[in-house]
């Protein structure tokens, strides 16, 4: 049963922009932190969403998930657009902020409390036992004690996703994660609401993204399932590695994309994907690439593994 007064997140919109009714054409997306400049590996999840939509002759939108403000990078977003622009990634409609969109989160947080699926916690992270939450505040808050954040309950059974690169993948959340914060005690919603509604309110039909999220992935669906809005379908990419096997990311000091030719960046993305261009390709604007990859597209391409090597140069 979908919750009222989330209704309208669980439909998309009337109307696509080739005119083919809404049940025939799907919704990608693409949806950056911006925690710093476009690197190598959110290069790749890019380059993997954008390419699964077009192929497919969907949509492709952007947001940029700066909900959580503390890490956020002054600049950043703007920044992303701008590299998004210069590799020829071109989006459909307005770019979405999540930091615009508290209301949203607030009108999911207050449907679950209104099916008591949720609870106050007063526990501080040390409280909180590490990585399995062991439901200190389920039944009540401690006598004396405030609330800091809200956590949902984790039902019992597996949550299971198929995903569309590295198949099956299920857990049982109550017992390898407990319940979890969907509302933290700095007052900022947490990720997996955060993203639960906004893909829901988009429409978005298929998510491809880098595996590091797989397991957030798990969350997310939770959260669907309880608010009664509509699965995407997921497909998690390999993320890019570089010395040390430790992820790209700004922690690491990946090196921007905007530092080099948009031709090599597409060249080395293609072919981390497992789609290695054609040499007559080399040095030409992104756009010729992008035309020949969607021709040749498919997620059975892709290597299954969770992580690989970035190219040479990549992580340095």
């Amino acid at each position: 049963m979908v919750v009222a007064t989330l209704d309208a997140m669980a439909h998309p919109r009337s109307e696509t922009m080739d005119g083919r009714p809404p049940e025939s054409r799907g919704r990608g997306r693409f949806a950056p932190s911006p925690t710093g400049e476009l690197h190598f590996g959110s290069a790749v999840a890019a380059v993997a969403s954008y390419l699964d939509a077009r192929s497919r002759g969907d949509e492709w939108l952007l947001r940029i998930d700066d909900i959580d403000t503390p890490r956020v990078a002054p600049g950043a977003g703007a920044a992303i657009l701008r590299e998004l622009e210069r590799l020829e990634l071109a989006w459909d409609g307005e770019v979405v902020h999540q930091s615009a969109r508290r209301e949203r989160y607030e009108a999911a947080l207050q449907a679950l409390r209104a099916r008591d699926l949720c609870f106050p916690c007063a526990c501080t992270r040390r409280e909180a036992g590490g990585r399995i939450y062991p439901g200190t505040c389920r039944s009540g808050l401690p006598p004396g004690r405030r609330a800091r954040s809200v956590r949902v309950r984790a039902g019992d059974g597996a949550c299971e996703v198929v995903d569309l690169v590295r198949g099956r993948f299920r857990k049982d959340l109550a017992l390898e994660v407990g319940d979890f914060i969907v509302y933290r005690a700095d007052g900022i919603f947490a990720y997996h609401l955060a993203t639960a509604v906004d893909d829901a309110e988009q429409g978005i039909t298929r998510v491809v993204r880098g595996a590091d999220l797989l397991f957030a992935t798990l969350h997310q669906v939770y959260l669907q399932d309880l608010l009664g809005l509509r699965r995407p379908e997921y497909g998690h990419v390999p993320v890019a590695t570089g010395r040390g096997g430790k992820k790209l990311s700004k922690q690491t000091r990946a090196a921007p994309t905007s530092a080099r030719p948009a031709s090599d960046v597409a060249r080395d993305a293609l072919t981390f994907l497992g789609h290695a261009p054609p040499p007559d390709l080399e040095g030409s604007p992104p756009s010729e690439f992008w035309s020949w990859a969607r021709g040749e597209w498919s997620l059975e391409c892709v290597p299954r593994a969770a992580s690989r090597p970035s190219p040479p140069d990549w992580d340095e």
